[in-house]
């Protein structure tokens, strides 16, 4: 298909009403659509969310493709459902956000000049403090993030403002720090009077400057663990199939048994899946 350029607009604009189209005869016409609620919809738009972000990570664009279909699904719902009690509809979402994307990018529709990237995110940051509500730069930070997640916007907005190392070298030293601490929690000495409490904070000081390190290391933490997440997933699957077609069951392995299957799964191509019982 054709890449998205003006000579699209009016096919795209006329697939966006025939979404609204749809989705206002399912509203009328189908039981299920038409009991739908925000908060009914809230936690299957995460759902889909979590979707489409597995199929960025597989860069899988036709499942991409088909995700975004549904998130926008949601986004349209949601609007339809507050224009059903007069408090707005996808126009008035569609022109907001317009408004809101003009105001901060002075650089663009107004004279602000600026230098670079971080440049116009300090100016974003600033910009967001003068809209009506906002008191605070990490106010924005919604507070149902994952942690890990959060940390990393945390840290972005507090950059935008100004507050930041200047250096990586800096940053790392912070974490060489933070590693110590926490290592000191669980020196052998004090293997006997481990402070949980103490522990715990001294590794989410830990897991706060790893994440800061990553962030100028040019690295989304967040995809970096799901990556290794589904690193482990595919060799620990290996070493499940391989076993059990040697004929044994994993509790019956020593670990240097398990760790030989682990070696060769090391060596699969990142695209090999496994699953119990393959053939």
């Amino acid at each position: 298909m054709e890449n998205s350029s003006p000579s699209r607009r009016s096919e795209q604009i006329a697939a966006f009403s025939r979404l609204l189209d749809v989705l206002d005869r399912l509203r009328a016409e189908c039981p299920w659509d038409r009991k739908q609620t925000m908060q009914s919809l809230r936690h299957l738009t995460i759902e889909e969310t979590y979707e489409l972000s597995d199929a960025i990570l597989r860069d899988d664009l036709a499942d991409v493709q088909k995700e975004l279909g549904d998130v926008f699904l949601h986004l349209a719902f949601y609007s339809k459902i507050a224009s059903e009690s007069g408090r707005f509809d996808i126009a008035d979402v569609l022109n907001a956000q317009c408004d809101k994307l003009i105001f901060r990018h002075p650089h663009i529709y107004g004279d602000t000049q600026v230098a670079d990237e971080e440049e116009v995110k300090r100016n974003w940051e600033q910009l967001k403090l003068k809209e009506k509500g906002n008191t605070s730069v990490l106010g924005g930070v919604p507070v149902s993030l994952p942690a890990l997640v959060k940390a990393m916007r945390i840290q972005e907005k507090a950059r935008g403002a100004g507050f930041d190392w200047e250096e990586p070298a800096q940053v790392w030293e912070k974490v060489q720090e933070e590693l110590g601490e926490f290592g000191a929690e669980f020196a052998p000495q004090n293997a006997d009077s481990i402070d949980s409490e103490r522990a715990a904070s001294e590794f989410g000081d830990l897991l706060f400057s790893l994440v800061n390190f990553a962030r100028f290391a040019g690295i989304n933490p967040e995809e970096a663990l799901e990556r290794t997440n589904r690193k482990f997933i595919q060799r620990f699957q290996y070493l499940e199939t391989e076993a059990a077609r040697d004929g044994h069951q994993l509790t019956d392995l020593t670990l240097a048994e398990m760790d030989t299957y682990w070696e060769r799964a090391k060596k699969l191509p990142a695209s090999v899946t496994y699953e119990q019982g393959e053939k």
